[in-house]
């Protein structure tokens, strides 16, 4: 079944019932979005997009992202989304490996994204937009099988290229069960706040929602603003959001501040990266038991493990510290086990890689065998994630196996970074690695080893040519040479330990 259909049915019950909003402004209803979204599915069937066909999203967080993503699915086609924080040409080189028929963009991403791709892009809001909402909607929405495509998920590797992750119709429905019956249930009277990317896990939740007939809510911002957020709970009650850890760091920091309460806030569900206890037990002191945890990664999405609202919250079990500082137990729909490098199960307490198997495991990775049969082993993700289990079945996240940054709740690979400042003819050798952050959990560092004098101004500005502003580094640490080993692999653990001596 293709997953559109929840959106049609909730329009078909409850035509009337308010669906897409900016800030408090109601934009649409559910009878309004559904035949929208027909439009546009005929609109592009028009310009011959056909089932399987992919179709981009770079875009902000606006009402009219889910207009088109529906759209799509509806035409039968899977959609791209990426991350509007991107650089251009990182977003046209994942247009080109996604072999996307056409793209939407907002119109601050559309002109830039012009000079780095020749695929077509539809600007929101542009006259060729306007004609496919005018276009005569279309009269049934296309079937797709549950194995079919729905969403091509680009994350970065190893590599440094990212690598697009094949979620289906099949995923999707699963996921939105399991946010159900692991995390919260969704009413019809709540509303979903769109803060974080859309592009990522907050619009990977709107599914569930959308079934639910909940409200759809886009801060007028465009992003995460504490005092918006705020006020827009308040206004709408029973707020659902996705945040990364340090969002919810920053909204306690602000509503202690200001001395303000979380009034209309339901549930907050945190996941992205490391959530200190200190740091969740004080957002809990303050918000109340509003708070849940998933764990997941593009090639489980939203799927691995959950730590429900009690479990944020208790703080009568003897563990409760020890459980609070994991990711919770495995979701209902996988199975989890903790593996040794021989895929062989480990006993409770032992630290090993984190394996996962179930209907929310990826098919594959995009046009990519061969990074499909090195994380996809006899049915088992392998997550590249080290944790343990405990006897009740939490798991804790020990270490990464790769040297993955998590900043702010976005993932940057070093490896991404050091090929681009490699791209500079003064700089000769180079290390990237996380250092941390009290508010972003980990920014960006290099050391680097140039060719002549070079200032840390000049490389910044050369990043910014080529990744997006995010993922570059925030301090150049310059040296004569880097340290390795016997067979000239650069030793990151002798620079972490050369940075905690300095810091």
């Amino acid at each position: 079944m293709n997953i559109a259909q929840w959106l049609a049915r909730t329009a078909q019950i409850t035509p009337d019932r308010p669906a897409l909003h900016l800030g408090t402004q109601v934009l649409a209803n559910y009878g309004a979005f559904h035949e929208a979204a027909l439009r546009i599915a005929a609109g592009l069937i028009a310009q011959g997009v056909a089932p399987g066909d992919r179709v981009a999203l770079f875009m902000k967080n606006v009402p009219d992202y889910l207009i088109a993503e529906y759209g799509a699915w509806y035409a039968g086609a899977a959609i791209v989304p990426i991350n509007g924080k991107l650089h251009p040409r990182e977003a046209a080189w994942i247009i080109e490996n996604a072999g996307a028929k056409l793209g939407f963009a907002t119109p601050d991403l559309a002109v830039v994204l012009g000079e780095h791709t020749s695929a077509k892009v539809i600007e929101i809001g542009s006259d060729p937009w306007q004609s496919l909402l005018a276009t005569p909607p279309a009269d049934q929405i296309i079937f797709r099988a549950p194995d079919d495509l729905a969403w091509l998920f680009y994350t970065s590797g190893t590599t440094g290229r990212p690598k697009g992750v094949k979620m289906t119709h099949r995923m999707l429905m699963t996921m939105s069960d399991c946010y159900q019956s692991d995390c919260d249930l969704v009413r019809a009277e709540d509303s979903i706040l769109y803060s974080a990317p859309i592009s990522h896990g907050a619009g990977i939740y709107n599914m569930m929602h959308m079934r639910a007939g909940a409200r759809h809510v886009f801060p007028p911002s465009g992003g995460f603003d504490e005092g918006e957020v705020l006020d827009l709970a308040a206004h709408f009650g029973s707020a659902h959001m996705f945040m990364a850890p340090t969002m919810v760091q920053r909204l306690t920091r602000y509503a202690k501040t200001l001395g303000r309460d979380g009034n209309g806030l339901r549930t907050i569900v945190y996941a992205g990266g490391p959530m200190y206890n200190a740091d969740i037990i004080e957002a809990v002191d303050h918000f109340g038991p509003v708070f849940a945890q998933i764990y997941g990664q593009g090639e489980c999405p939203m799927g691995i493990t959950a730590l429900s609202r009690h479990d944020v919250t208790d703080r009568s079990h003897p563990r409760w510290r020890e459980r609070l500082g994991s990711v919770g137990r495995a979701q209902s729909a996988v199975e989890v086990r903790i593996a040794d490098d021989e895929g062989r199960d480990l006993p409770n307490g032992e630290v090993g890689e984190i394996l996962v198997r179930g209907d929310i495991v990826m098919p594959g990775y995009w046009q990519n065998p061969e990074a499909s049969a090195k994380t996809l082993v006899d049915g088992w993700l392998w997550t590249g994630d080290m944790g343990a289990m405990d006897v009740d079945g939490y798991v804790t996240l020990k270490d990464r196996s790769r040297d993955m940054i998590i900043s702010g709740g976005t993932n940057i690979y070093p490896r991404e970074v050091e090929e681009a400042l490699l791209e500079h003819p003064d700089v000769a050798e180079v290390a990237v690695l996380g250092r941390a952050h009290p508010e972003w959990g980990e920014d960006v560092i290099a050391f680097v080893v140039t060719n002549t004098d070079v200032d840390a101004a000049a490389l910044d500005a050369h990043c910014l040519a080529r990744i997006a502003r995010f993922k570059r580094p925030k301090a150049y640490f310059f040296v004569s040479d880097l340290p390795k080993n016997n067979y000239g692999k650069v030793l990151k653990t002798s620079l972490r330990e050369k940075l905690a001596a300095s810091s």
